[in-house]
């Protein structure tokens, strides 16, 4: 226990953040088990620490520990819980949770046995929390967070503080939502956005020299292929090379319309291994994959179309992404990060909660592709300034 307090004192007092996601208020909710999954990089560990300092300035008793310290060599998490509550702890805070074997379990022994304890733990974005040894989900409450908004990247790096602005407002009224954020901005908001494409997306790129971020970013999605898949999915070494080699060809030609025939031709792969491959990448926000349908069936279908999950893995991926596929892939990220269901469009590029669809486009773009379809915008970008149905491609930036 010494050990875990004095690695806790140690990560304060070099830690030092006031600045918070979009997610912070959300951890903050009276609930006794809070799971928060996200992306390598995206900052569960601040967010971690920052809830940890504010339950202590309100005088909980609290502990951070990480699931891959030494002390769990021959320690359990149970029997951590136990001890700090004998020693009167009243919140338990751990860190990278799908590092520890049994984590279900054990989760489930604690809420169970310690009903006075609030226990928050984070994990990466690949593992199903609700699939773990025992059950869980009477008793989580599972937060997902996603990389930076446009809106967060600004107020992030530039102190431009905005609130998030909910879809139907944009819809409803383009020019007055966006000429009131140009003037909040107050910059040129269009190179803004332009950097925010390449490097924007993860909090730490706010420290690293702009040519360092692209090699940052192989090395987190190689983490997630090497350690998290390999450790939550049981992957061999041959089946991460073979992940790779997958990713490799879907990067190159995003957005990537599959042929699994061909595709486990080409790798010697059986159809249905490929289509469980494609989905982990999914679930590890390595891949954003669109259907033609939402919900129900959509699952057993092969997707539509596959998307890288944000732009800034485009950028690092490929060394001159078209423009198109940058514009698609952010508006994708964007609506969906948001809670906004998005399938294919037989008219446009997206139908979105299966009532609006968007085609998106450059500042020419047109209104022919959706001639006559009710509810479609055209989602544009390179400009400032939206007006009718035509909607600045950025402001989407703003939904959370």
């Amino acid at each position: 226990m010494e050990e875990l307090l004095a690695y806790q004192g140690s990560l304060l007092t070099f830690f030092h953040s006031n600045w918070y996601r979009y997610l912070y208020p959300e951890i903050l909710v009276d609930e006794r088990l809070v799971g928060i999954k996200g992306l390598r990089g995206v900052g569960k560990t601040t967010l971690l620490l920052q809830y940890l300092q504010q339950l202590m300035e309100a005088g909980v008793k609290a502990i951070y520990v990480t699931a891959e310290h030494p002390y769990f060599y021959t320690e359990t998490l149970f029997n951590l819980a136990s001890l700090w509550n004998s020693y009167g702890g009243k919140a338990l805070l751990i860190d990278e949770v799908h590092k520890y074997p049994d984590w279900s379990r054990e989760l489930k022994l604690i809420y169970d046995g310690f009903p006075a304890m609030r226990v928050a733990f984070t994990s990466s974005s690949a593992l199903d929390l609700y699939r773990g040894e025992a059950d869980l989900s009477r008793r989580l409450e599972t937060q997902l967070l996603h990389g930076l908004s446009f809106r967060e990247y600004l107020s992030l790096y530039y102190q431009i503080h905005t609130e998030a602005i909910g879809l139907q407002d944009m819809l409803k009224d383009p020019y007055q939502v966006s000429t009131a954020l140009v003037k909040k901005i107050d910059k040129p908001v269009l190179p803004l956005f332009k950097e925010y494409l390449q490097k924007g997306y993860f909090p730490f790129a706010k420290d690293l020299r702009p040519e360092r971020v692209p090699q940052r970013l192989i090395q987190i999605i190689n983490t997630v292929l090497e350690s998290d898949l390999a450790s939550i999915q049981g992957y061999s070494a041959s089946n991460v090379t073979k992940v790779k080699q997958l990713l490799g060809v879907i990067a190159t030609s995003v957005p990537f319309e599959p042929n699994i025939s061909k595709i486990a031709e080409k790798m010697q792969l059986g159809r249905q291994t490929v289509n469980v491959f494609i989905k982990h990448l999914e679930d590890a926000k390595i891949l954003n994959l669109l259907y033609e349908q939402v919900g129900g069936i959509s699952q057993l279908q092969k997707p539509g179309k596959i998307y890288l999950e944000n732009t800034n893995f485009l950028f690092c991926l490929q060394s001159n992404p078209s423009v198109g596929t940058i514009r698609e892939t952010f508006f994708l990220n964007q609506l969906r990060n948001s809670g906004h269901q998005v399938s294919l469009s037989k008219k446009a590029d997206f139908l979105v909660n299966q009532v609006y669809t968007f085609e998106i486009g450059g500042r020419s773009k047109d209104q022919s592709q959706i001639q006559g379809v009710e509810q479609a915008y055209l989602a544009l970008d390179d400009i400032e300034y939206g007006m009718g149905n035509k909607i600045p491609l950025w402001v989407f930036g703003f939904l959370y």
